[in-house]
């Protein structure tokens, strides 16, 4: 795409939103494709740790592995995209992951442990990119349409992450003609998709979104002396309320959603669910997450982020509510997964777009990629803590417990402006 500048060498607004255009559908259709390998591992990935490891402990570790991938993979592409752009950043994740399912074929078509956590680890990079995608949605965009962009690319993700959970039930039909088990062709499958995802952002982001701006707003090129995703953040959260209170949404709205969802397979698991009911509820759980992310966008942009936050709120408490009442039945357990997903989604892209809409422009890519990593990190501990609550109570009490974690979200909502 040839750009056009003005004399000072600033690219003109006819370039900038030309170049948004472009970023958002080739961002669009990485997600797509990308989203249908992550998707995988919040079912046959937990599934396929319990089967691998044969201990409720190691499985339990094993669950955590991809959620703490994509924490601690957020680090080093939140750096990379800093120095090098969105373009080389997100390539390199979705490379990565695509390794990581290989990684799980041969565990899965061997038992082989070792394979399971590294590749566990590795495909969290998808994730880490499927968050850091969004952002990179906001680069270009107006400050009107923040929230809207942002919640494009969240909500392409659906159709991926809807398939994604379901690949057990492919693997199962197409390993038998490739003589692998249904675990393992279900990965060879999200390997492919993770792959093709890489080479649709390597080869046609461009020009990069990131250095673009940093090309049209030279207060927006990175600092010389380099500092930690995490050091970032921080430096913003001092003196920045309004990025203190969307970091707190999102870590606290991730680590809700992670400790009830990882355990939920586990949990219809041992009431008798099928691969199949499994599938389908943590689908729905899916499309809860993402489908309505373009009226969440919306609705944030005309109503504000305390608004869209206070509803997500609400809608996590019902979410709770119902799995503390009737845990053992599997329609309400759908509704359950259903209005988690749904509140999740309020909370993340109405936090989201309000931290990408404050934090300095110096900073931009190195305090996304940071906080995008303490929520991973948030999400990564949710899903260790949840499975010895799980095993010590009961999934009523694992919910209950969830409850407390809307407490910081609900006060500082109380408290915005």
């Amino acid at each position: 795409m040839d750009a056009v500048t003005l004399p000072d060498g600033v690219p003109s607004p006819h370039t900038l939103a030309a170049a948004q255009r472009r970023t958002l559908w080739v961002l669009a259709i990485s997600q797509i494709v990308g989203t249908v390998g992550v998707g995988v591992a919040p079912t046959i990935g937990i599934l396929l740790a319990g089967d691998v490891t044969d201990s409720e402990a190691w499985a339990g570790v094993a669950r955590t592995a991809s959620t703490l991938g994509a924490a601690l993979l957020g680090f080093p592409l939140g750096n990379l995209a800093a120095r090098s752009g969105r373009r080389i950043a997100l390539s390199s994740g979705w490379f990565l992951a695509a390794i990581g399912a290989a990684l799980l074929v041969a565990s899965a078509q061997w038992s082989l442990v070792a394979p399971l956590f590294l590749g566990l680890l590795l495909i969290g990079a998808g994730s880490a990119v499927t968050l850091q995608a969004r952002f990179a949605a906001t680069d270009l965009a107006t400050p009107a349409n923040h929230a809207k962009s942002l919640s494009l690319i969240v909500w392409v993700g659906t159709i991926g992450m809807v398939l994604g959970p379901n690949l057990g039930a492919v693997g199962e039909w197409l390993g038998g003609s490739i003589t692998l088990v249904p675990f393992a062709a279900a990965f060879a499958i999200a390997a492919v998709f993770l792959l093709l995802a890489g080479i649709v952002v390597a080869a046609f982001l461009r020009p990069d979104p990131l250095l673009l701006l940093q090309q049209s707003a030279p207060s927006a090129a990175p600092k010389t002396k380099r500092q930690g995703s995490i050091r970032r953040v921080l430096d913003e959260l001092a003196g920045n309320s309004s990025a203190r209170y969307a970091v707190v949404t999102i870590l606290c709205a991730q680590a809700v959603m992670v400790a009830v969802m990882t355990m939920t397979p586990v949990h219809l698991n041992h009431h008798g669910g099928s691969i199949t009911i499994i599938g389908i509820t943590i689908s729905l759980h899916i499309v809860g997450m993402y489908a309505f992310a373009p009226l969440v966008g919306i609705a944030t942009d005309r109503l504000g982020h305390r608004a869209a936050i206070a509803v997500g709120i609400g809608i996590l408490l019902a979410s709770l509510i119902v799995a503390i009442l009737v845990p053992d039945s599997i329609t309400w357990m759908v509704v359950s997964l259903f209005l988690l997903g749904l509140g999740w989604s309020f909370a993340n892209v109405a936090g989201s777009a309000l931290f990408s809409a404050t934090i300095s422009a110096e900073s931009r890519a190195q305090s996304q990629g940071g906080v995008d990593a303490l929520a991973n990190l948030a999400g990564a501990t949710a899903a260790l803590l949840s499975g010895p609550i799980l095993a010590a109570t009961s999934f009523a009490w694992l919910a209950a417990i969830a409850v407390g974690l809307l407490i910081p979200m609900a006060w500082l909502t109380a408290r915005a402006r």
